[in-house]
């Protein structure tokens, strides 16, 4: 008995054994994610496979710590070893601009990403005049004498509804008459029949300091936002210049009338606490249009906008939140981050507002102590 229950075992086990062996193995190539301990941001360019690192000035950048998240299975090395390589610590202090290849599990991907680090300080102040890249959206960055940023938004998540023909149909674009030179314009447009079915039947138009990760834009969208970037001064006022129409019909995250709702534009910025580098608020900084995240300590936010096809200029004083001083040492240090963020429609991260809104905003300003 004893003998014929370990033949069956032995039978058991050499079937898992064969199924195990039979698994087809993996044949992505991709970087999903790049993280390390003083990476204060990382944008991933799923479509031009390019990777924007962001760490404080100032940084040593000779061990600069690269923690990629690959597809299972997958590898990854750089094309050219530079003197002191040892991952995923990697030497940029030659070359700020430096090339890693993934492979896939079973050997037959091959996907070659550019890696830039970055080192700077937050501007503050943003014109909206430059474009990284205008094809198959446009994607604005900012300058300083540290060196660039690029702004984040949605438009790498409403790509995926092949809803716009060209890259002036997607929600965040830029414009050529703005207050002073260009500007920018935010819409909110429809998802379809891709977006209406999975609860996102609107996309707002969003341009904001921090990073979109698209793998998660539709399983957790609000969780795909990252907001913020370290910041050393007190800011004390947000000023700018706004443009603003509503568009004609809210509807909620159903794709249902909202017979009451009138929507309105928004423009924020939060300075908040970062326990940590990677530390970012998400898209649920004001869960459900109400309260306020914990970690925020100042803000400054208009109270509504207007419409109007007038340039409006608005002064917004930045307000203590949650009880909460800022700690001058701390704030020194880079234990805080400041966000900053525009929207077509205020509640555009729940998927209710009007298609055809739109905010225009140029000449944007933080004012600090």
């Amino acid at each position: 008995m004893k003998l014929k229950h370990l033949f069956i075992g032995l039978i058991s086990l050499l079937s898992v054994s064969s199924c195990i062996q039979d698994e087809a193995l993996n044949v992505e190539a991709a970087i999903d994610d790049c993280t390390g301990a003083n990476i204060q941001l990382a944008n991933i360019d799923v479509t031009r496979k390019e990777i924007e690192i962001y760490v404080l000035d100032g940084t040593d950048i000779s061990k600069q710590e690269l923690i990629f998240s690959l597809p299972k299975g997958a590898s990854i090395q750089a094309d050219e070893k530079e003197p002191g390589d040892e991952p995923p610590f990697y030497n940029f202090s030659n070359r700020l601009i430096r090339k890693f290849t993934v492979t896939s599990e079973d050997g037959n991907t091959q996907a070659t990403y550019i890696v830039r680090i970055n080192k700077m300080e937050l501007p503050t102040h943003y014109s909206f005049e430059n474009l990284r890249a205008t094809t198959p959206f446009h994607i604005f960055y900012v300058t300083n004498e540290s060196g660039i940023m690029q702004w984040a938004s949605g438009n790498p998540g409403y790509n995926l509804s092949v809803m716009a023909r060209n890259e002036m149909e997607y929600p965040t674009v830029q414009m050529p008459i703005g207050k002073t030179g260009r500007c920018l314009k935010l819409t909110t447009c429809s998802t379809g029949s891709f977006g209406a079915p999975l609860g996102m039947p609107i996309a707002a138009g969003n341009l904001f300091i921090g990073s979109f990760d698209v793998q998660n834009a539709v399983l957790a969208p609000r969780q795909a936002t990252k907001f913020g970037f370290p910041f050393t001064k007190q800011p004390v006022r947000m000023t700018g210049w706004y443009k603003y129409k509503r568009g004609a019909t809210m509807i909620d995250e159903n794709n249902n009338t909202m017979p009451n709702g009138t929507d309105t534009g928004d423009i924020y910025a939060v300075l908040y606490e970062a326990p940590t580098s990677d530390f970012s608020l998400d898209g649920d900084l004001f869960p459900n249009g109400q309260g306020i995240d914990e970690h925020i300590v100042s803000m400054a936010r208009i109270e509504k906008t207007i419409e109007t096809d007038e340039w409006t200029y608005f002064d917004l004083p930045f307000t203590s939140q949650n009880g909460k001083t800022i700690d001058k040492e701390g704030l020194r240090n880079g234990k805080y981050k400041l966000a900053i963020v525009f929207s077509s429609s205020i509640m555009g991260a729940y998927f209710q507002g009007a298609v055809g809104s739109e905010l225009w905003i140029d000449e944007v300003e933080i004012i600090c102590e």
